[in-house]
């Protein structure tokens, strides 16, 4: 197991590299200069120069990447250009917003998907099986930003059950948090749940053919023990790579969601820097979320090493 620990972190290492490269490559090569975007058009050429060596600006990519990637090692992304703090705080500030937005979707992608998928395996060929699968095409077919907008249309406009987006923060109390949070859970939950089912459904029925279920049946197993011990167990390591896959989605889905319902996240954070070109808080923000998604497909590779012992020795 320590080896197969070691390999899977050396493998992730490798790839925050190559995703820090990216980062760092995909900022540079926006339009515009920084430093003249920053100044404006009053700003003289002797101070945006002055601005392009404080930011560093002056010297070669590589040495720019070399001290960027240091310094991030460290946990300093550096100074936010609009605001003047560190782009660590930002995020830290933003992070009530997105955490448990994209928490909030997992936990409703997981006890929706997983059910649902078990129920249509069990029921195959049946009105249960086809009704289940109609309702995760329904989930794929609708991007989760337009499941918000029909959610603000609904709850908020029709009804006015829900506030239509906004937060005042945990401050205000936590029922207050949680309902400003809940439709874009929803939206990004339930379209991430959609795949996950049909997921759930394959490896079940696929395991629901194997010769020791049948022989378990044929002993007079019951069909809650056939089902949970023998089936769901084994059907669970397909069904964790998928939602490694959907959790590492949950948090880039929950960035763009924000803009739908105004929330202050990292989302709002990342475009505002984009826009105003404060590239220390467009690197850091992309590189955190970067890393968390990486850092998920990790766990996740871990937790599939754990429950099949064969993937330890390969």
């Amino acid at each position: 197991m320590r080896r197969y620990v070691v390999r899977r972190a050396a493998a992730t290492a490798a790839t925050l590299c190559v995703v820090s490269v990216l980062i760092f490559v995909v900022v540079r090569v926006l339009p515009g200069d920084p430093a003249l975007i920053i100044m404006g058009t009053e700003g003289s050429p002797e101070a945006a120069e002055r601005l392009r060596e404080a930011l560093g600006l002056n010297h070669s990519l590589p040495v720019q990447y070399a001290d960027w990637l240091a310094r991030a090692a460290r946990g300093d992304l550096g100074v936010s250009i609009q605001y003047d703090v560190p782009v660590g705080r930002l995020i830290a500030s933003r992070l009530p917003v997105t955490a448990p937005l994209a928490l909030m979707a997992a936990l409703l992608m997981l006890a929706t998907a997983l059910p649902l998928g078990l129920y249509a395996a069990t029921r195959h060929r049946r009105a249960g099986d086809y009704l289940a699968m109609v309702v995760s095409q329904l989930g794929i077919a609708i991007p989760s930003f337009w499941a918000g907008l029909l959610l603000i249309l609904l709850f908020s406009v029709r009804l006015g059950w829900m506030r239509s987006g906004g937060f005042d923060g945990w401050s205000a109390g936590f029922w207050p948090g949680v309902t400003a949070l809940l439709l874009p859970a929803v939206a990004l939950g339930l379209f991430q749940a959609a795949v996950l089912v049909r997921a759930t459904r394959s490896a079940v029925l696929d395991v629901l053919r194997e010769d020791y279920v049948r022989s378990a049946r044929a002993k007079g197993v019951p069909e809650a023990v056939v089902i949970g011990k023998h089936t769901l167990r084994n059907a669970l390591i397909p069904v964790v790579t998928v939602a490694g896959v959907q959790l590492g989605q949950l948090v880039a889905g929950s960035i763009i969601l924000e803009s739908v319902f105004a929330l202050p996240g990292l989302g709002r954070l990342a475009l505002g820097a984009i826009g105003a070109r404060d590239l220390p808080v467009v690197q850091g923000v992309t590189l955190f979320v970067a890393a968390l998604i990486v850092l998920i497909n990790f766990a996740v590779d871990l937790l599939y090493g754990f429950l099949d012992p064969r993937i330890r020795y390969e």
